[in-house]
């Protein structure tokens, strides 16, 4: 680690830490589950529709209630929020493991979903007003959490299966952990959301000036490029392992390492992001990630050979490095003080975003996954079209 990376981190305050760790444990258990998908299929005999319907379904009836989470965020008791949603949040992570079926985990995820989002989503509105004029710098910080998250549950997924707890051990840690988390946030000094304005608004009038911002272009602009770019994102590391397997014809130890060289490079390249920020415009470098994407993508769909696939994921997951961190920045600075709002318009996008998935497993299901999976091309090629050219700069504060 560099010297300069290590000054960054360090000047995390503990209040900082005690969000990234909540992201932390969400990413652990969102890696561990798409690195588990080829074991939880074969153990609940799963199809592809149904694994589509696992993310889609829940994702649909979460971007319905979210957004009322997200406005009571900044007009209600945000902290009280954050726990509760945490104690579900962890109590789901346990009843995933215990699921025998395709119903009962259906189930567990309709009612995990808007936990995580009272819960982690919730968490990250509070961290983007700790520091206003930082939006992008700890949106690289949240991120870099995240990826660390999403590697490491890889990892953990192996050493559980390895010691014979299987994938259902692992869902158990994560939710006491969990649950221990969000007794952590009870004790600490989370804010309101309306505590930060000299008025406090109620929420009829968060929600009316949510809808209002929806007539923004900006406002648009930021809500279809963040679900397009997590094409590449998301819902590529969903279909990852079983692209491997079913399509590449390799074993589901070596899938699992693909998942791993995925979420490791790209782990490396949010590291490397914080500092890079501090010297150039989020934006600029965006512009650029895209086009690489667009060509690394197109070449990992055509190459046979699956070392090669393997070396192009690897640049893939370094490339899109930042990706969600500068646009979900931007979205934040585009929105100052709404950051619940921006929570809850986030839903609502996700209603085109939560369609992603069950596309590729329809198209997969008809024509196959080698096929179906092009349609994450989308993705860099939404950035490349949509991306503004200029856009008003906002000078970043020494504050974290």
């Amino acid at each position: 680690m560099s010297a300069t990376l290590r000054r960054y981190l360090t000047r995390m305050s503990g209040f900082v830490l005690m969000l990234l760790i909540i992201e932390l444990l969400d990413e652990i258990l969102f890696g561990a589950r798409e690195a588990a998908w080829p074991l939880i299929r074969n153990d609940l005999g799963l199809t592809y529709v149904q694994i589509g319907l696992l993310t889609t379904v829940p994702t649909l009836l979460a971007n319905v209630v979210e957004p009322a989470i997200g406005i009571l965020g900044d007009t209600w008791k945000r902290r009280t929020l954050i726990v509760i949603g945490g104690i579900v949040f962890g109590l789901t992570s346990i009843l995933m493991a215990l699921s025998s079926n395709f119903g009962v985990l259906m189930l567990v995820f309709i009612v995990m979903f808007p936990a995580s989002g009272a819960f982690v989503s919730l968490s990250q509105v509070a961290l983007m007003d700790h520091a206003p004029q930082r939006h992008e710098q700890n949106m690289a910080r949240w991120t870099l959490a995240g990826s660390v998250g999403q590697v490491i549950g890889p990892i953990l997924l192996g050493l559980s299966v390895a010691v014979g707890g299987g994938w259902r051990a692992l869902f158990i840690l994560i939710g006491v952990v969990s649950i221990i988390m969000a007794f952590m946030v009870r004790r600490s000094s989370i804010a309101n959301g309306s505590d930060s304005d000299e008025e406090t608004i109620g929420f009829v009038t968060g929600l009316r000036l949510a809808v209002n911002a929806l007539r923004r272009r900006d406002v648009l602009r930021w809500l279809v490029l963040l679900e397009f770019s997590n094409l590449i994102l998301d819902i590529l590391l969903g279909y990852l392992a079983l692209y491997f397997v079913d399509v590449v014809h390799v074993s589901e130890t070596q899938a699992g390492i693909a998942v791993a060289i995925f979420t490791g490079v790209g782990l490396i390249g949010d590291a490397l992001l914080i500092p890079l920020l501090e010297r150039i415009r989020g934006l600029d470098y965006l512009r650029v990630s895209a086009v690489i994407e667009l060509f690394l993508f197109a070449a990992f769909m055509l190459v046979d050979s699956p070392l090669i696939k393997m070396v192009i994921i690897g640049m893939i997951g370094f490339f899109n490095a930042g990706w969600y961190a500068i646009l979900q920045g931007q979205f934040y600075s585009a929105m100052p003080g709404q950051g619940g709002a921006v929570m809850a318009l986030s839903n609502v996008s996700g209603i085109l975003g939560g369609l992603f998935p069950i596309i590729i497993g329809l198209l997969a299901e008809h024509f196959g996954l080698g096929i179906a999976m092009w349609f994450i091309l989308l993705g860099p090629i939404a950035l490349i079209v949509g991306l503004p050219r200029t856009l008003k700069k906002v000078e970043a504060s020494n504050e974290s």
